[in-house]
Formats: C-alpha cells, sequence, structure tokens
C-alpha cells in the first residue's frame, strides 16, 4: 500500500513529499508532508467497500455538511481535476481507489476523555458531541441529495438482514455453536423491530454511522469530523447509540448519555420514544462490529471485539 501511495503522490503533485503510516484500519492511511510544509492525509481504500460513484456521494455529502458550517474533511482534486484516483497494486492484478485531504491539527476526542479522571469533565465532551451530531442530522434534514447519489442503507436490512452492510456477525469465530444459533434467532427479533421504525426526514436520512470519540478531532473550540466510509442512510438516533455502546458496560455510561442527549437537544429535537431504543441499537452495533471483525481477518482485532463478544453474550437476552 505504501507502493500504492507513491504512485498516487504524482497525481497531485505531490511526487517529493514524505510519507508517514498514520493508520491501518477499513483504509490505509499515509500523513504526506511535502516540501512547500504542506500537511495532508492520504487514503488508499479498501478494494470491494465502496464503487467510485458512492465515494463521490461520500464527497456530495460532505460538501453539503461543509456548507452548513460543519468542518469535515476537505478533498484535494489530482492533476485531472478529479476527487479520486485509480492506481494499480504493484506486482497483483489489483488497483484502489485513492483520495487526498487536507490536514486538520488537533486531538481526538477519545484522547481527551481518557487524559480526564473526573466524569463530569469528561462528559462535556459527550455534550460537544451531542452538539455535532444534531448539527449534522439538522443540515441533512434541509438537504437534498442529486439524483445520481448512491450510498448504502443502514435500515433493517442493512443492520439485521440475510447480508447485513457490515458482515454475518453470527458467523464470528468467537462465539459457540449455541451462541450462534441464539443470534440468527435474535437478529430475527431485532430485524423485527426495526422494520417498524418509521424513515421520514426527521428521523432518518445521511449519518456518519462511526461518529465515536476517536473520530472526532478536537482543536480549542472546534470539532471536526473525520472517517466518513461508513456513511449512509440511516436512523439518526443509531448515531447516538454507536458513540455510546463502547460505554454501555462502564460505570459512567448515564452520565454520558445524558451529556450527549443533552446537547443534542440544545440544537435539535429529541422524542423521548426514540431514547427508548438505545439499549437494542447499542446490541445492534455491538453486532455489527462483530460482524466488521469477521469480515477483515487481515486486521487483528481479536483482542478488541473478544470482550464485545462477551458481553454480547450476556445481555442478549435481556435486550431482546
Amino acid at each position: 500500500m505504501r507502493a500504492v501511495a507513491e504512485r498516487a503522490l504524482e497525481l497531485w503533485s505531490l511526487g517529493s513529499a514524505r510519507l508517514e503510516l498514520i493508520s491501518r484500519s477499513e483504509n490505509v492511511v499515509f500523513r504526506v508532508d511535502n516540501a512547500r510544509g504542506e500537511t495532508f492525509v492520504l487514503r488508499v481504500h479498501r478494494p470491494g467497500y465502496h464503487t467510485l460513484a458512492e465515494l463521490n456521494s461520500e464527497q456530495a455529502w460532505n460538501d453539503a455538511l461543509r456548507s452548513a458550517g460543519i468542518s469535515v474533511p476537505h478533498l484535494r482534486r489530482t492533476r485531472a481535476g478529479e476527487y479520486y484516483a485509480i492506481v494499480e497494486v504493484p506486482g497483483v492484478a489489483e488497483t484502489r481507489h485513492v483520495s487526498v485531504v487536507d490536514w486538520f491539527e488537533g486531538v481526538t476526542m477519545f484522547d481527551l476523555i481518557q487524559s480526564e479522571s473526573d466524569d463530569e469533565i469528561q462528559a462535556t465532551h459527550f455534550e460537544q458531541l451531542g452538539h455535532l451530531m444534531a448539527r449534522m442530522h439538522n443540515a441533512t434534514e434541509r438537504w437534498k441529495p442529486p439524483a445520481w447519489f448512491e450510498r448504502h442503507a443502514l435500515d433493517a436490512d442493512g443492520l439485521m438482514g440475510d447480508a447485513p452492510f457490515w458482515g454475518p456477525f453470527w458467523e464470528s469465530s468467537l462465539f459457540t455453536k449455541a451462541q450462534r444459533r441464539t443470534l440468527l434467532e435474535a437478529r430475527g427479533v431485532l430485524h423485527a423491530k426495526l422494520s417498524t421504525l418509521r424513515k421520514d426526514a426527521k428521523c432518518y436520512g445521511m449519518i456518519h454511522a462511526d461518529l465515536v470519540p476517536v473520530n472526532v478531532l478536537v482543536n480549542g473550540d472546534e470539532l471536526h469530523a473525520i472517517d466518513f466510509d461508513d456513511a449512509g442512510f440511516g436512523w439518526f438516533i443509531f448515531e447516538l447509540a454507536v458513540a455510546l455502546v463502547d460505554y454501555a458496560d462502564g460505570p459512567h455510561h448515564e452520565v454520558f448519555r445524558d451529556a450527549l442527549v443533552a446537547g443534542y437537544r440544545m440544537e435539535r429535537e429529541l422524542e423521548d420514544e426514540w431514547l427508548e431504543l438505545l439499549p437494542t441499537l447499542h446490541l445492534v452495533r455491538a453486532l455489527s462490529i462483530m460482524g466488521w471483525a469477521h469480515e477483515r481477518p487481515e486486521i487483528d482485532y481479536v483482542d478488541d471485539v473478544y470482550g464485545l463478544a462477551e458481553w454480547i453474550a450476556q445481555n442478549l437476552e435481556d435486550q431482546i
């Protein structure tokens, strides 16, 4: 992937720049420092995850959010005027989509939360996150996607269908055969529950779908959302559940949840009936993470999701 990145640099006239690997997850991500003292982020996108049309759709939504005053990645065009380049992988008959975005100076909200021992101070960050989510959802509700817009749906089928977007979680090797049978039964129950939810513009639209503290950079009072790879059409309440699921079994869960909701409600209405869905959506999100990890054996996430598998097994019956 470094060789792919090096080939791509020329397409953005960055041939003499220095590359530094900063992330290997959905994408392989490099920091780029050029001779003029400018810094960028170069992303080598995972093959098969999104088509070029879907990537351009992501950019269209980002443009709409930026127009609404929300700080999101700003893509740089290639010399040919395109947002994405298709680059051959040396030595194999494969290609990758590559993109370059401006660098944003900041500290992840996750690191700020981890650096604090006072749960009330930690909660202020969740309140900020609630503000950001609500502003994004407000912008989405007002925005009309172009006719060519293509993005996946995180609805009942997309989350708990026969072929969920993030993969068949029930096939994970971290579950026993008995647990897998229970998971298949649970999938049916959860699919039925999600199928009853409304999909009007007040509660359903484009969401980030991974707006967790690690994907928010903080620089003073400015929040910058990154990593829109999972963005698609979904329920706005799912966005809140995603942000909280890593803390669902922690001692400060209720404090963080209340702060997130309070921040959200300062910008946007949120009915209590949607909040009642959070425990169910925590389970949905946890199962989705298991499916995501199962589909990516090249990335060793076993240690990260082992505890999550245990949490799912312990809470499955109570939450369905």
